[in-house]
């Protein structure tokens, strides 16, 4: 895998970043820790991907979109000594996250949709197939559900979404993973 010199990959506490070497990391990439980012995947220009205090997943085919940040919530022990999972942030395949989105600790599911600008808070979980409009911010716990959208600040349900938005969302899919690779080609170049 090429990595541009102005990508940083930082190993942390004994652990270092897991990279299909399929994936496209742009430059002006962080990405720290406990990260492990999957076949096809594409990072864009200047992202931050912190696993620095639990883990972060992000899946096959999924893209992170410029200037996005990835965090994740403290594992560790209680003061009682039992476990604390905490919050990592856990990213199926096929998700589209829009430009400088915020993710922390959280669970994307397969094929879901995080809008430009979007905040997507601990605990909060966006199931397969559901879209967080732009802008939106999904405060801590919330669940947005199997095909719905929701939008505001904080965010609500809106509507369920048409077959149409969710062949969008798949066409977005594809065309991330092509326009990565024909990135990742040029990166190459001009690194080369």
């Amino acid at each position: 895998m090429t990595i541009h010199p102005d990508t940083s990959i930082i190993p942390f506490n004994g652990k270092t970043p897991v990279i299909h070497p399929s994936a496209f990391i742009a430059p002006g990439c962080r990405i720290i820790g406990d990260v492990e980012i999957g076949e096809d995947a594409s990072i864009w220009y200047n992202c931050v991907i912190r696993a620095d205090v639990n883990r972060i997943r992000i899946g096959a085919r999924t893209n992170i979109q410029d200037g996005t940040v990835l965090h994740c919530d403290s594992a560790g022990d209680r003061a009682d000594g039992r476990p604390l999972e905490g919050w990592p942030t856990i990213i199926g395949d096929d998700v589209l996250i829009g430009h400088m989105a915020m993710v922390h600790g959280c669970v994307l599911e397969d094929r879901a949709f995080v809008g430009l600008g979007a905040i997507v808070m601990s605990g909060c979980t966006v199931q397969s197939d559901a879209m967080l409009a732009a802008g939106a911010m999904l405060t801590s716990g919330k669940t947005v559900g199997h095909r719905q959208l929701w939008a505001g600040r904080p965010a609500k349900y809106m509507r369920d979404l048409s077959d149409e938005a969710l062949i969008d969302m798949r066409e977005g899919v594809d065309h991330y993973v092509h326009n990565g690779k024909a990135h990742k080609g040029a990166v190459k170049a001009a690194v080369d």
